[in-house]
């Protein structure tokens, strides 16, 4: 297709394109079909590939540019491009932008699948800009269909400047008695969503998010960023936007991505990554956080399924997260019938410096956030490190069958605190002997110890403050237990990709970074 083009031509050739995306509307697409938009050129109106225009895997239908740049989808006031109930589709290098009506009730690129249970295969987005519409991109299960899409690639996506979401998966209700999972087989890769704001105008759920992965099976997201999310979002009753967050999932791994300067605009959620409701079996690892409004990773389920549980947190960093929300903090974990939950080799740094409100400076949000409803948590190798604030906050005073503390390294520049239930403690020692925590058999474990990390002083504005979370002693830095004593497996590699070595170091760095 071209502006200089006629649709009158047969659009076999750049010599000979079409001129008008409503001209495509009458034409029904074959496997192998593709629509080539001439690149550097905007293009009124939508376009729409049906059950009846099905690609393949191996000939899928594609929508993409050609020539120099990329071409420029523009819909008045709906959808850039809908694929309904088909798939075997490819859609890449082109651009979307949505205009007034489309921020209230347009997607970038959605998918959607009403067929029942007939999970549709074959999903590739790269190289794609959307924004200015509710939802960048969206893939979804509806009309009371349980599947959704398989075998989805999304890569070097940009999504922003939307209202309510920027990447965002979807499926039927959860039941726990019968799990069901719409979508399977992602891989999520070098996704950019940012100032997706969040609809003022919308209480009843939570808007505002980056990337929003629900009802998925077998999903990775690997080198993305979220960041200046959410600010707009209203105020549901009880949630709210995430930088990347996950729900009603299984099987989800979320690694080397960063997430900053999220936010809220009521009082819930604004944090940077989240495992919420009926999670299990998920990883977040080698992820970093910094300044968000709520916590840099949460660990939450509000609904007593039993179905959030198996899941690790761990090598990741925190630093100066919950600036807005200080009854969050940098890693939080509670909830409903949560159990077996793993969160080791983690750094969090918390500083008073910064924080966005009167509220947060003086309840000083801590390292660690601990409330009810959790068993089988162990909590292992961690640093948790604050200029004054407490380091773990406590709901109940846990005992090690509950909830095992053990390994962690603990320093606060401005007066050791440490609140455990009702009681609140300003030494190791005297809350090891209360608490039966940071205990292996009869011997003490963890630390009170400065670990050297710079980022306690030297403050940082992007994702190179990661450097600033790794410990810089002279020395071999703060140890930690073995693996075999914490029963568990530590992984390959540490937060920056070095191996991990046979004896560990507390936090996320096992090695210091190259200057």
């Amino acid at each position: 297709m071209s502006p200089d083009g006629d649709d009158e031509n047969d659009g076999l050739s750049p010599e000979k394109p079409w001129r008008t995306l409503g001209h495509v509307s009458n034409v029904r697409f074959q496997p192998g079909d593709r629509l080539r938009l001439k690149g550097g050129e905007r293009f009124r109106g939508s376009v729409t590939l049906d059950k009846d225009e099905a690609g393949s895997r191996t000939k899928p239908v594609v929508i993409e540019s050609y020539g120099v740049g990329r071409a420029t989808i523009a819909p008045r006031g709906t959808s850039g491009i809908t694929v309904r109930n088909t798939s075997g589709v490819e859609i890449r290098n082109v651009s979307l932008v949505g205009d007034r009506k489309a921020l209230r009730e347009g997607v970038g690129i959605s998918f959607r699948n009403s067929l029942g249970g007939r999970r549709l295969d074959h999903v590739r987005i790269t190289d794609v800009e959307a924004s200015g519409f509710q939802n960048g991109i969206s893939l979804g299960a509806e009309k009371g269909a349980v599947a959704g899409f398989g075998d989805v690639r999304i890569a070097n996506v940009s999504v922003h400047h939307n209202l309510e979401g920027g990447l965002v998966f979807y499926g039927p209700e959860f039941d726990a008695d019968r799990p069901v999972y719409a979508h399977a087989g992602l891989r999520i890769e070098r996704v950019k969503a940012y100032a997706n704001s969040g609809d003022p105008e919308n209480d009843e759920r939570n808007t505002g998010s980056g990337i929003t992965l629900g009802s998925v099976r077998d999903a990775k997201v690997m080198r993305s960023v979220a960041h200046d999310n959410g600010a707009r979002s209203s105020a549901a009753a009880d949630e709210g936007p995430e930088g990347i967050w996950v729900y009603d999932s299984t099987q989800v791994i979320l690694e080397n991505n960063t997430a900053y300067r999220n936010r809220t605009g009521s009082q819930v959620d604004g944090g940077g990554f989240g495992l919420d409701n009926n999670v299990s079996s998920s990883v977040m690892q080698y992820n970093l956080a910094y300044d968000n409004d709520g916590p840099g990773f949460l660990i939450y389920s509000g609904q007593a399924t039993g179905a959030h549980k198996n899941n690790i947190v761990r090598f990741n960093m925190s630093w100066d997260d919950a600036r807005k929300l200080p009854e969050y903090g940098g890693i939080v974990a509670y909830g409903s019938r949560l159990k077996n939950l793993d969160i080791y080799h983690n750094t969090v740094v918390m500083r008073t410096e910064g924080l966005a409100s009167v509220e947060a400076a003086e309840a000083r949000p801590p390292a660690l956030r601990l409330r009810d409803g959790m068993r089988g948590v162990r909590v292992h190798n961690n640093i948790l490190a604050t200029d004054g604030g407490p380091l773990i906050e406590a709901q109940s005073a846990y005992g090690p069958s509950t909830l095992k503390v053990q390994g962690n390294v603990y320093y606060s520049k401005g007066g050791w605190s440490l609140g455990w239930g009702s009681r609140r403690f300003t030494a190791l020692d005297d809350w090891r002997a209360a608490s039966r925590q940071e205990m292996l058999g009869d011997e003490p474990t963890g630390l009170s110890e400065d670990p050297c990390l710079p980022g306690l002083t030297a403050p940082t504005t992007d994702g190179a403050g990661a450097q600033n979370l790794a410990p810089h002693c002279q020395g071999d830095g703060p140890m930690g237990l073995g693996p075999q004593t914490m029963g568990v497996d530590v992984g390959p590699v540490d937060y920056f990709g070095s191996r991990v070595p046979e004896a560990l170091k507390a936090g996320a760095a096992q090695t210091r970074p190259a200057d």
